[in-house]
């Protein structure tokens, strides 16, 4: 049980780790990779809290598809720098 606690709250560490980084990070790209690593933290705290379906969702959604999207919509925008 002890390890099982020791896992569940080093999963939660790791998200707000994450999410902080997306905040303090200034790269659009980089910010957008730690943001997919939080979901797919947070899809990990969802399947240790036992909902196998909601975590499934959250990593094909959340991690997977909305992290492609936003990589794509910086990519297809032009930086201030180079004006």
């Amino acid at each position: 049980m002890i390890m099982a606690d020791i896992v569940h709250i080093l999963v939660l560490a790791g998200i707000v780790f994450f999410a902080l980084l997306v905040v303090r990070f200034r790269d659009l790209i980089s910010a957008a990779v730690a943001l997919g690593a939080c979901s797919l933290l947070l899809s990990l705290e969802f399947y240790i809290l036992q909902a196998p379906d909601v975590a499934i969702a959250e990593a094909g959604v959340g991690a997977a598809l909305t992290t492609a999207i936003f990589i794509l919509a910086i990519r297809g925008t032009q930086r201030m720098e180079d004006y």
